[in-house]
């Protein structure tokens, strides 16, 4: 949503050397305020944006996104779907 689909990677790979360890991070996002509200709206960022590469999504906030990816299952299909424009 966030690259307005201008960075899309279907081949997800790691390249590692023979020598040392493989090294992994985990990254935690979190999208609510210090109550708990996650009414904070995400969609394509305005600089990616012009009359040439008009928007892909519509803002959207965390809890419809959620209620969608929830509510749908692991189907194989992309939740972002129904939020396309």
């Amino acid at each position: 949503v966030l690259s307005n689909d201008k960075f899309i990677s279907v081949n997800h790979r790691v390249l590692s050397k023979s020598e040392g360890p493989r090294i992994s991070v985990a990254s935690f996002f979190r999208a609510q305020d210090m109550m708990g509200n996650a009414s904070r709206f995400y969609g394509p960022i305005p600089e990616l944006i012009s009359e040439e590469n008009p928007p892909v999504y519509r803002n959207i906030d965390l809890k419809e996104y959620m209620d969608y990816y929830i509510g749908k299952g692991l189907n194989g299909t992309s939740a972002l779907t129904p939020f396309r424009i």
